[in-house]
Protein backbone atom coordinates (compact mmCIF):
# COMPACT_ATOMS: atom_id res chain seq x y z
CA UNK A 1 0.00 0.00 0.00
CA UNK A 2 2.86 2.38 0.78
CA UNK A 3 4.33 1.82 -2.67
CA UNK A 4 0.99 2.51 -4.36
CA UNK A 5 0.43 5.67 -2.32
CA UNK A 6 3.94 6.98 -3.06
CA UNK A 7 3.45 6.43 -6.80
CA UNK A 8 0.07 8.13 -6.65
CA UNK A 9 1.36 11.17 -4.76
CA UNK A 10 4.28 11.49 -7.17
CA UNK A 11 1.87 11.43 -10.11
CA UNK A 12 -0.39 14.06 -8.51
CA UNK A 13 2.57 16.31 -7.77
CA UNK A 14 3.89 16.20 -11.33
CA UNK A 15 0.42 16.72 -12.81
CA UNK A 16 -0.41 19.78 -10.74
CA UNK A 17 3.14 21.10 -11.13
CA UNK A 18 2.81 21.07 -14.92
CA UNK A 19 -0.49 22.94 -14.63
CA UNK A 20 1.09 25.66 -12.50
CA UNK A 21 4.13 25.87 -14.79
CA UNK A 22 1.92 26.35 -17.85
CA UNK A 23 -0.17 29.09 -16.25
CA UNK A 24 2.15 31.75 -17.67
CA UNK A 25 1.37 30.48 -21.19
CA UNK A 26 -2.37 31.19 -20.90
CA UNK A 27 -2.38 34.95 -21.39
CA UNK A 28 -4.98 34.82 -24.17
CA UNK A 29 -7.94 32.69 -25.18
CA UNK A 30 -5.91 31.29 -28.07
CA UNK A 31 -3.19 30.22 -25.64
CA UNK A 32 -5.69 28.60 -23.28
CA UNK A 33 -7.65 26.73 -25.96
CA UNK A 34 -5.04 26.04 -28.68
CA UNK A 35 -1.66 26.38 -27.00
CA UNK A 36 -0.98 29.26 -29.38
CA UNK A 37 -1.09 26.86 -32.38
CA UNK A 38 2.53 26.18 -31.56
CA UNK A 39 2.50 22.60 -30.29
CA UNK A 40 5.33 20.34 -31.43
CA UNK A 41 5.04 16.88 -33.04
CA UNK A 42 5.65 14.68 -29.98
CA UNK A 43 3.34 16.67 -27.74
CA UNK A 44 0.61 16.79 -30.41
CA UNK A 45 0.87 13.05 -31.13
CA UNK A 46 0.73 12.06 -27.48
CA UNK A 47 -2.10 14.53 -26.86
CA UNK A 48 -4.06 12.82 -29.64
CA UNK A 49 -3.32 9.30 -28.41
CA UNK A 50 -3.93 9.91 -24.73
CA UNK A 51 -7.15 11.78 -25.45
CA UNK A 52 -8.25 8.77 -27.51
CA UNK A 53 -7.69 6.09 -24.86
CA UNK A 54 -8.75 6.11 -21.22
CA UNK A 55 -10.22 3.91 -18.50
CA UNK A 56 -13.20 3.49 -20.82
CA UNK A 57 -11.03 1.46 -23.20
CA UNK A 58 -8.78 -0.29 -20.68
CA UNK A 59 -11.52 -1.21 -18.19
CA UNK A 60 -14.94 -0.95 -19.86
CA UNK A 61 -14.49 -1.80 -23.53
CA UNK A 62 -11.59 -4.23 -23.08
CA UNK A 63 -13.51 -6.07 -20.37
CA UNK A 64 -16.87 -6.30 -22.12
CA UNK A 65 -15.71 -6.90 -25.68
CA UNK A 66 -12.78 -9.09 -24.67
CA UNK A 67 -15.38 -11.28 -22.95
CA UNK A 68 -17.72 -11.17 -25.96
CA UNK A 69 -15.24 -11.68 -28.80
CA UNK A 70 -12.17 -13.30 -27.24
CA UNK A 71 -8.85 -12.74 -28.98
CA UNK A 72 -10.59 -11.31 -32.05
CA UNK A 73 -11.27 -8.21 -29.91
CA UNK A 74 -7.66 -7.27 -30.72
CA UNK A 75 -9.00 -6.19 -34.14
CA UNK A 76 -10.67 -3.27 -32.36
CA UNK A 77 -7.29 -1.98 -31.23
CA UNK A 78 -5.81 -2.53 -34.69
CA UNK A 79 -8.71 -0.60 -36.20
CA UNK A 80 -8.14 2.22 -33.71
CA UNK A 81 -4.50 2.42 -34.85
CA UNK A 82 -5.05 2.19 -38.61
CA UNK A 83 -8.36 4.05 -39.02
CA UNK A 84 -8.66 6.15 -35.88
CA UNK A 85 -5.02 7.29 -35.86
CA UNK A 86 -3.09 6.68 -39.11
CA UNK A 87 -5.84 7.54 -41.60
CA UNK A 88 -7.20 10.33 -39.42
CA UNK A 89 -3.83 12.10 -39.46
CA UNK A 90 -3.24 11.46 -43.17
CA UNK A 91 -6.73 12.48 -44.33
CA UNK A 92 -7.71 15.18 -41.84
CA UNK A 93 -4.54 16.54 -40.22
CA UNK A 94 -3.22 18.93 -42.83
CA UNK A 95 -6.58 20.08 -44.23
CA UNK A 96 -8.01 20.70 -40.77
CA UNK A 97 -5.02 22.82 -39.77
CA UNK A 98 -5.12 24.84 -43.03
CA UNK A 99 -8.85 25.56 -43.16
CA UNK A 100 -9.28 26.28 -39.43
CA UNK A 101 -6.34 28.70 -39.66
CA UNK A 102 -7.95 30.29 -42.75
CA UNK A 103 -11.13 30.91 -40.75
CA UNK A 104 -9.16 31.66 -37.54
CA UNK A 105 -11.36 29.06 -35.82
CA UNK A 106 -10.48 27.91 -32.33
CA UNK A 107 -13.46 25.57 -31.89
CA UNK A 108 -15.61 23.21 -33.94
CA UNK A 109 -18.78 25.36 -33.60
CA UNK A 110 -16.87 28.36 -34.95
CA UNK A 111 -15.61 26.28 -37.87
CA UNK A 112 -19.13 25.09 -38.77
CA UNK A 113 -20.57 28.60 -38.48
CA UNK A 114 -17.94 30.09 -40.81
CA UNK A 115 -17.65 27.18 -43.23
CA UNK A 116 -21.42 26.96 -43.77
CA UNK A 117 -22.16 30.69 -43.22
CA UNK A 118 -24.71 30.05 -40.49
CA UNK A 119 -24.58 31.61 -37.03
CA UNK A 120 -27.35 29.29 -35.71
CA UNK A 121 -24.95 26.41 -36.37
CA UNK A 122 -22.52 27.92 -33.88
CA UNK A 123 -25.11 27.79 -31.09
CA UNK A 124 -26.46 24.35 -31.95
CA UNK A 125 -23.04 22.70 -32.25
CA UNK A 126 -21.84 24.19 -28.96
CA UNK A 127 -24.90 22.82 -27.13
CA UNK A 128 -24.55 19.37 -28.72
CA UNK A 129 -20.89 19.19 -27.72
CA UNK A 130 -21.48 20.25 -24.13
CA UNK A 131 -24.44 17.91 -23.63
CA UNK A 132 -23.01 14.76 -25.23
CA UNK A 133 -19.45 15.03 -23.94
CA UNK A 134 -20.78 14.80 -20.38
CA UNK A 135 -21.75 11.08 -20.56
CA UNK A 136 -18.36 10.27 -22.10
CA UNK A 137 -16.63 12.04 -19.24
CA UNK A 138 -18.89 10.18 -16.79
CA UNK A 139 -17.88 6.85 -18.32
CA UNK A 140 -14.20 7.73 -17.77
CA UNK A 141 -14.81 8.50 -14.09
CA UNK A 142 -16.77 5.29 -13.68
CA UNK A 143 -14.01 3.14 -15.15
CA UNK A 144 -11.36 4.93 -13.15
CA UNK A 145 -13.18 4.63 -9.83
CA UNK A 146 -13.63 0.87 -10.15
CA UNK A 147 -9.90 0.31 -10.51
CA UNK A 148 -9.12 2.68 -7.64
CA UNK A 149 -11.55 0.87 -5.38
CA UNK A 150 -9.76 -2.40 -6.13
CA UNK A 151 -6.28 -0.99 -5.55
CA UNK A 152 -6.87 1.12 -2.45
CA UNK A 153 -10.07 -0.25 -0.92
CA UNK A 154 -11.64 3.21 -1.03
CA UNK A 155 -15.30 3.77 -1.86
CA UNK A 156 -15.62 4.63 -5.54
CA UNK A 157 -17.53 7.83 -4.68
CA UNK A 158 -14.47 9.31 -3.01
CA UNK A 159 -12.27 8.10 -5.87
CA UNK A 160 -14.37 9.99 -8.40
CA UNK A 161 -14.47 13.15 -6.32
CA UNK A 162 -10.68 13.08 -5.90
CA UNK A 163 -10.08 12.59 -9.64
CA UNK A 164 -12.56 15.34 -10.47
CA UNK A 165 -10.80 17.84 -8.22
CA UNK A 166 -7.37 16.98 -9.67
CA UNK A 167 -8.60 17.30 -13.27
CA UNK A 168 -10.29 20.61 -12.57
CA UNK A 169 -7.18 22.06 -10.92
CA UNK A 170 -4.61 21.45 -13.62
CA UNK A 171 -6.88 22.17 -16.57
CA UNK A 172 -8.37 25.34 -15.06
CA UNK A 173 -4.90 26.62 -14.19
CA UNK A 174 -2.81 25.64 -17.22
CA UNK A 175 -5.27 25.22 -20.10
CA UNK A 176 -4.47 23.27 -23.26
CA UNK A 177 -0.69 23.42 -22.91
CA UNK A 178 -0.83 21.95 -19.39
CA UNK A 179 -3.07 19.16 -20.68
CA UNK A 180 -0.79 18.52 -23.67
CA UNK A 181 2.44 18.37 -21.64
CA UNK A 182 0.79 16.11 -19.10
CA UNK A 183 -0.36 13.95 -22.01
CA UNK A 184 3.27 13.46 -23.05
CA UNK A 185 4.22 12.32 -19.54
CA UNK A 186 1.11 10.23 -19.08
CA UNK A 187 1.42 8.61 -22.51
CA UNK A 188 4.93 7.40 -21.70
CA UNK A 189 3.58 5.81 -18.52
CA UNK A 190 0.79 4.14 -20.50
CA UNK A 191 3.23 2.54 -22.96
CA UNK A 192 5.48 1.09 -20.26
CA UNK A 193 2.59 -0.01 -18.06
CA UNK A 194 0.71 -1.77 -20.87
CA UNK A 195 3.66 -4.00 -21.72
CA UNK A 196 4.15 -4.89 -18.04
CA UNK A 197 0.47 -5.75 -17.54
CA UNK A 198 0.21 -8.05 -20.56
CA UNK A 199 3.42 -9.87 -19.67
CA UNK A 200 2.32 -10.44 -16.06
CA UNK A 201 -1.20 -11.57 -17.02
CA UNK A 202 0.10 -14.14 -19.51
CA UNK A 203 2.82 -15.26 -17.11
CA UNK A 204 0.17 -16.03 -14.47
CA UNK A 205 -1.41 -18.48 -16.96
CA UNK A 206 1.86 -20.19 -17.86
CA UNK A 207 2.62 -18.07 -20.91
CA UNK A 208 0.93 -17.11 -24.17
CA UNK A 209 0.46 -20.61 -25.59
CA UNK A 210 -0.94 -22.04 -22.35
CA UNK A 211 -3.34 -19.11 -22.02
CA UNK A 212 -4.53 -19.52 -25.61
CA UNK A 213 -4.94 -23.28 -25.10
CA UNK A 214 -7.22 -22.66 -22.12
CA UNK A 215 -9.16 -20.03 -24.07
CA UNK A 216 -9.71 -22.50 -26.92
CA UNK A 217 -11.45 -24.91 -24.52
CA UNK A 218 -14.18 -22.40 -23.56
CA UNK A 219 -17.50 -23.05 -25.26
CA UNK A 220 -19.68 -20.39 -26.79
CA UNK A 221 -23.10 -20.77 -25.07
CA UNK A 222 -24.90 -19.55 -28.20
CA UNK A 223 -23.17 -21.99 -30.56
CA UNK A 224 -21.42 -24.76 -28.57
CA UNK A 225 -20.50 -26.64 -31.77
CA UNK A 226 -18.11 -23.84 -32.76
CA UNK A 227 -14.92 -25.11 -31.12
CA UNK A 228 -12.26 -22.60 -30.10
CA UNK A 229 -14.52 -19.66 -30.94
CA UNK A 230 -12.73 -17.29 -28.53
CA UNK A 231 -9.40 -17.86 -30.23
CA UNK A 232 -10.76 -17.68 -33.79
CA UNK A 233 -9.88 -14.97 -36.31
CA UNK A 234 -13.18 -13.06 -36.24
CA UNK A 235 -14.71 -14.48 -33.04
CA UNK A 236 -18.32 -15.49 -32.42
CA UNK A 237 -19.95 -12.29 -33.75
CA UNK A 238 -18.15 -10.65 -36.73
CA UNK A 239 -20.94 -8.11 -37.34
CA UNK A 240 -20.93 -6.94 -33.72
CA UNK A 241 -17.12 -6.79 -33.84
CA UNK A 242 -17.20 -4.65 -36.97
CA UNK A 243 -19.67 -2.25 -35.31
CA UNK A 244 -17.28 -1.71 -32.40
CA UNK A 245 -14.35 -1.18 -34.78
CA UNK A 246 -16.32 1.47 -36.71
CA UNK A 247 -17.60 3.26 -33.62
CA UNK A 248 -14.24 3.46 -31.87
CA UNK A 249 -12.13 4.08 -35.00
CA UNK A 250 -14.04 6.11 -37.57
CA UNK A 251 -15.87 7.92 -34.78
CA UNK A 252 -12.74 9.89 -33.85
CA UNK A 253 -12.95 11.71 -37.20
CA UNK A 254 -16.02 13.56 -35.98
CA UNK A 255 -15.26 14.03 -32.29
CA UNK A 256 -14.49 17.66 -31.34
CA UNK A 257 -11.92 16.77 -28.68
CA UNK A 258 -9.97 14.69 -31.22
CA UNK A 259 -10.01 16.91 -34.34
CA UNK A 260 -9.20 19.84 -32.03
CA UNK A 261 -5.66 18.41 -31.82
CA UNK A 262 -5.18 19.13 -35.53
CA UNK A 263 -6.04 22.82 -34.94
CA UNK A 264 -2.89 23.16 -32.81
CA UNK A 265 -0.34 21.62 -35.20
CA UNK A 266 2.81 23.71 -35.50
CA UNK A 267 4.38 22.57 -38.79
CA UNK A 268 4.56 20.02 -41.60
CA UNK A 269 7.07 18.06 -39.56
CA UNK A 270 4.56 17.86 -36.73
CA UNK A 271 2.06 16.17 -39.06
CA UNK A 272 4.52 13.57 -40.34
CA UNK A 273 6.00 12.78 -36.95
CA UNK A 274 2.63 12.88 -35.25
CA UNK A 275 1.18 10.39 -37.74
CA UNK A 276 3.84 7.80 -36.98
CA UNK A 277 3.90 8.31 -33.22
CA UNK A 278 0.14 8.32 -32.68
CA UNK A 279 -0.28 5.17 -34.82
CA UNK A 280 2.38 3.23 -32.92
CA UNK A 281 0.96 4.52 -29.64
CA UNK A 282 -2.51 3.26 -30.58
CA UNK A 283 -1.17 -0.16 -31.58
CA UNK A 284 0.47 -0.64 -28.19
CA UNK A 285 -2.18 0.92 -25.94
CA UNK A 286 -5.43 0.04 -27.73
CA UNK A 287 -4.23 -3.24 -29.20
CA UNK A 288 -2.71 -4.17 -25.85
CA UNK A 289 -5.85 -3.27 -23.90
CA UNK A 290 -8.17 -5.44 -26.01
CA UNK A 291 -5.63 -8.27 -26.18
CA UNK A 292 -5.35 -8.18 -22.40
CA UNK A 293 -9.13 -8.07 -21.93
CA UNK A 294 -9.56 -11.06 -24.23
CA UNK A 295 -8.28 -13.36 -21.48
CA UNK A 296 -10.93 -12.21 -19.01
CA UNK A 297 -12.77 -15.55 -19.17
CA UNK A 298 -9.75 -17.23 -17.57
CA UNK A 299 -10.10 -15.03 -14.48
CA UNK A 300 -13.84 -14.31 -14.13
CA UNK A 301 -16.86 -16.62 -14.24
CA UNK A 302 -20.38 -15.67 -15.23
CA UNK A 303 -23.04 -15.51 -12.53
CA UNK A 304 -25.57 -18.31 -12.09
CA UNK A 305 -28.04 -16.48 -14.31
CA UNK A 306 -25.42 -15.98 -17.02
CA UNK A 307 -24.89 -12.28 -16.31
CA UNK A 308 -21.43 -10.75 -16.03
CA UNK A 309 -20.26 -7.57 -14.29
CA UNK A 310 -18.28 -6.40 -17.31
CA UNK A 311 -16.86 -3.31 -15.61
CA UNK A 312 -15.26 -5.53 -12.96
CA UNK A 313 -13.48 -7.97 -15.29
CA UNK A 314 -10.25 -6.02 -15.79
CA UNK A 315 -10.02 -4.83 -12.13
CA UNK A 316 -10.40 -8.49 -11.09
CA UNK A 317 -7.69 -9.60 -13.54
CA UNK A 318 -5.34 -6.91 -12.26
CA UNK A 319 -6.10 -7.26 -8.55
CA UNK A 320 -5.74 -11.03 -8.41
CA UNK A 321 -2.47 -11.48 -10.30
CA UNK A 322 -0.19 -8.49 -9.98
CA UNK A 323 2.21 -7.63 -7.16
CA UNK A 324 1.67 -4.32 -5.36
CA UNK A 325 4.33 -2.52 -7.39
CA UNK A 326 2.67 -3.46 -10.69
CA UNK A 327 -0.80 -2.72 -9.31
CA UNK A 328 0.53 0.75 -8.56
CA UNK A 329 1.84 0.99 -12.13
CA UNK A 330 -1.54 -0.12 -13.51
CA UNK A 331 -3.37 2.45 -11.41
CA UNK A 332 -1.03 5.18 -12.65
CA UNK A 333 -1.42 3.86 -16.22
CA UNK A 334 -5.21 4.04 -16.16
CA UNK A 335 -5.12 7.29 -14.23
CA UNK A 336 -2.78 8.74 -16.86
CA UNK A 337 -5.01 7.63 -19.70
CA UNK A 338 -8.13 8.93 -18.00
CA UNK A 339 -6.77 12.27 -16.82
CA UNK A 340 -5.54 13.10 -20.32
CA UNK A 341 -8.89 12.17 -21.85
CA UNK A 342 -10.80 14.12 -19.22
CA UNK A 343 -8.67 17.21 -19.74
CA UNK A 344 -9.37 17.23 -23.50
CA UNK A 345 -13.09 16.72 -22.89
CA UNK A 346 -13.22 19.51 -20.34
CA UNK A 347 -11.37 22.00 -22.54
CA UNK A 348 -13.37 21.13 -25.68
CA UNK A 349 -16.76 21.47 -23.97
CA UNK A 350 -16.10 24.53 -21.81
CA UNK A 351 -14.31 26.53 -24.52
CA UNK A 352 -17.00 25.91 -27.14
CA UNK A 353 -19.80 26.74 -24.72
CA UNK A 354 -18.12 30.01 -23.75
CA UNK A 355 -16.94 31.18 -27.18
CA UNK A 356 -19.85 29.91 -29.26
CA UNK A 357 -22.87 30.02 -26.95
CA UNK A 358 -22.49 32.46 -24.07
CA UNK A 359 -20.53 35.14 -25.91
CA UNK A 360 -22.67 35.50 -29.08
CA UNK A 361 -25.98 35.17 -27.24
CA UNK A 362 -25.52 36.91 -23.89
CA UNK A 363 -22.10 38.60 -23.58
CA UNK A 364 -21.19 40.06 -26.96
CA UNK A 365 -18.59 42.39 -25.41
CA UNK A 366 -16.86 39.71 -23.33
CA UNK A 367 -13.13 40.49 -23.32
CA UNK A 368 -10.27 37.99 -23.22
CA UNK A 369 -9.95 37.83 -19.44
CA UNK A 370 -13.67 37.29 -19.00
CA UNK A 371 -13.62 34.53 -21.62
CA UNK A 372 -10.81 32.68 -19.85
CA UNK A 373 -12.62 33.07 -16.52
CA UNK A 374 -15.83 31.71 -18.04
CA UNK A 375 -13.99 28.75 -19.56
CA UNK A 376 -12.44 27.95 -16.19
CA UNK A 377 -15.78 28.12 -14.39
CA UNK A 378 -17.40 25.89 -17.02
CA UNK A 379 -14.53 23.42 -16.64
CA UNK A 380 -15.58 22.99 -13.02
CA UNK A 381 -19.27 22.72 -13.94
CA UNK A 382 -18.56 20.11 -16.62
CA UNK A 383 -16.57 17.99 -14.17
CA UNK A 384 -19.37 18.26 -11.58
CA UNK A 385 -22.07 17.15 -14.05
CA UNK A 386 -19.90 14.23 -15.19
CA UNK A 387 -19.43 12.97 -11.64
CA UNK A 388 -23.14 13.27 -10.89
CA UNK A 389 -23.98 11.05 -13.89
CA UNK A 390 -21.20 8.59 -13.07
CA UNK A 391 -22.59 8.15 -9.55
CA UNK A 392 -25.85 6.77 -10.92
CA UNK A 393 -26.05 2.99 -10.40
CA UNK A 394 -26.48 0.41 -13.17
CA UNK A 395 -24.82 2.55 -15.85
CA UNK A 396 -22.43 0.49 -17.98
CA UNK A 397 -19.25 2.26 -19.04
CA UNK A 398 -19.69 1.12 -22.64
CA UNK A 399 -23.30 2.35 -22.80
CA UNK A 400 -22.35 5.85 -21.68
CA UNK A 401 -19.44 6.07 -24.09
CA UNK A 402 -21.39 4.61 -27.02
CA UNK A 403 -24.16 7.18 -26.53
CA UNK A 404 -21.65 10.02 -26.45
CA UNK A 405 -19.48 8.90 -29.38
CA UNK A 406 -22.48 7.83 -31.45
CA UNK A 407 -24.35 11.10 -31.05
CA UNK A 408 -21.32 13.35 -31.60
CA UNK A 409 -19.83 11.45 -34.53
CA UNK A 410 -23.30 10.86 -35.96
CA UNK A 411 -23.85 14.62 -35.99
CA UNK A 412 -20.42 15.89 -37.04
CA UNK A 413 -18.66 13.20 -39.09
CA UNK A 414 -20.31 13.84 -42.46
CA UNK A 415 -20.51 17.65 -42.20
CA UNK A 416 -16.90 17.97 -41.05
CA UNK A 417 -15.33 15.67 -43.66
CA UNK A 418 -17.37 17.02 -46.57
CA UNK A 419 -16.79 20.55 -45.29
CA UNK A 420 -13.04 20.02 -45.67
CA UNK A 421 -13.10 18.20 -49.00
CA UNK A 422 -16.22 19.05 -50.99
CA UNK A 423 -17.34 22.41 -52.27
CA UNK A 424 -20.90 21.21 -52.77
CA UNK A 425 -21.91 20.48 -49.16
CA UNK A 426 -24.76 22.67 -47.91
CA UNK A 427 -25.94 24.04 -44.62
CA UNK A 428 -29.27 22.18 -44.90
CA UNK A 429 -27.36 18.90 -45.17
CA UNK A 430 -25.56 19.75 -41.93
CA UNK A 431 -28.85 20.19 -40.08
CA UNK A 432 -30.09 16.89 -41.57
CA UNK A 433 -26.98 15.13 -40.22
CA UNK A 434 -27.58 16.64 -36.78
CA UNK A 435 -31.18 15.40 -36.73
CA UNK A 436 -30.22 11.89 -37.79
CA UNK A 437 -27.26 11.63 -35.38
CA UNK A 438 -29.21 12.72 -32.33
CA UNK A 439 -32.42 11.03 -33.43
CA UNK A 440 -30.92 7.56 -33.89
CA UNK A 441 -28.92 7.51 -30.67
CA UNK A 442 -31.40 9.21 -28.34
CA UNK A 443 -34.37 7.21 -29.62
CA UNK A 444 -32.40 4.00 -29.12
CA UNK A 445 -31.69 5.12 -25.55
CA UNK A 446 -35.41 4.90 -24.81
CA UNK A 447 -36.69 2.33 -27.32
CA UNK A 448 -33.72 -0.10 -27.21
CA UNK A 449 -34.18 -1.29 -30.79
CA UNK A 450 -30.50 -2.29 -30.94
CA UNK A 451 -27.31 -2.05 -28.88
CA UNK A 452 -25.80 1.41 -28.22
CA UNK A 453 -22.70 0.37 -30.19
CA UNK A 454 -24.64 -0.61 -33.33
CA UNK A 455 -26.82 2.52 -33.05
CA UNK A 456 -23.70 4.70 -32.79
CA UNK A 457 -21.91 3.03 -35.70
CA UNK A 458 -25.09 3.16 -37.81
CA UNK A 459 -25.62 6.87 -37.17
CA UNK A 460 -22.05 7.57 -38.37
CA UNK A 461 -22.65 5.78 -41.66
CA UNK A 462 -25.96 7.64 -42.07
CA UNK A 463 -24.11 10.93 -41.50
CA UNK A 464 -21.70 10.14 -44.34
CA UNK A 465 -24.61 9.31 -46.65
CA UNK A 466 -27.07 12.03 -45.74
CA UNK A 467 -24.76 15.00 -46.32
CA UNK A 468 -24.11 14.41 -50.05
CA UNK A 469 -27.70 13.26 -50.69
CA UNK A 470 -29.30 16.32 -49.10
CA UNK A 471 -26.65 18.64 -50.57
CA UNK A 472 -27.59 17.64 -54.10
CA UNK A 473 -31.20 18.81 -53.64
CA UNK A 474 -30.75 21.90 -51.44
CA UNK A 475 -29.51 25.46 -52.18
CA UNK A 476 -25.74 25.79 -52.48
CA UNK A 477 -23.54 28.30 -50.68
CA UNK A 478 -22.41 31.37 -52.62
CA UNK A 479 -19.95 30.28 -55.32
CA UNK A 480 -17.51 33.11 -54.60
CA UNK A 481 -17.38 32.28 -50.89
CA UNK A 482 -16.76 28.58 -51.58
CA UNK A 483 -13.98 29.32 -54.08
CA UNK A 484 -12.28 31.73 -51.66
CA UNK A 485 -12.55 29.15 -48.89
CA UNK A 486 -10.95 26.31 -50.83
CA UNK A 487 -8.31 28.65 -52.24
CA UNK A 488 -6.54 28.34 -48.86
CA UNK A 489 -5.35 24.88 -49.96
CA UNK A 490 -3.74 26.27 -53.11
CA UNK A 491 -1.77 29.04 -51.46
CA UNK A 492 1.86 28.90 -52.59
CA UNK A 493 4.59 28.48 -49.97
CA UNK A 494 8.38 28.37 -50.16
CA UNK A 495 10.05 24.98 -49.79
CA UNK A 496 13.68 23.87 -49.50
CA UNK A 497 15.31 22.67 -52.74
CA UNK A 498 16.07 19.31 -51.10
CA UNK A 499 12.34 18.76 -50.77
CA UNK A 500 11.13 20.14 -54.14
CA UNK A 501 12.99 19.82 -57.48
CA UNK A 502 13.06 22.76 -59.90
CA UNK A 503 11.41 21.50 -63.07
CA UNK A 504 13.07 24.24 -65.18
CA UNK A 505 16.54 23.13 -64.19
CA UNK A 506 18.63 21.49 -66.93
CA UNK A 507 18.54 17.73 -66.79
Amino acid sequence: MIIKIVLLLLFFTVTVGVGVFCRKHTASVGDFVLGGRNVGPWVTAFAYGTSYFSAVIFVGYAGQFGWAYGLSATWIGIGNALIGSLLAWVVLGRRTRIMTKHFESATMPDFFAKRYQSEPLRIIVSVIIFVFLVPYSASVYKGLSGLFSMAFGIDFVYCMIGMAILTAIYVMVGGYMAAALNDLIQGTIMLVGMVAIIWTTLHSQGGLMDAMTEMSKIENPVNPEFQGVYTSFFGPDPIGLLSVVLLTSLGTWGLPQMVHKFYTIKSEKAIKTGTVISTLFALVVAGGSYFHGAFGRLFVNANADGSVAFDQIVPTMVGGNLPDVLIGVVVILVLSASMSTLSSLVIASSSTFTLDFLKPLFFKNMNGKMQIMSIRILCGLFVLLSVMIALRPNQLITSLMSLSWGALAGCFLGPFIFGLFWKGSTKTAVFAAFLSGIGINVSNLFLHFTTPVIAGAGSMLVSLLIVPIVSFVTPKLAAQFVEETFACYDEKIMAAHKLVLNEDEDQ
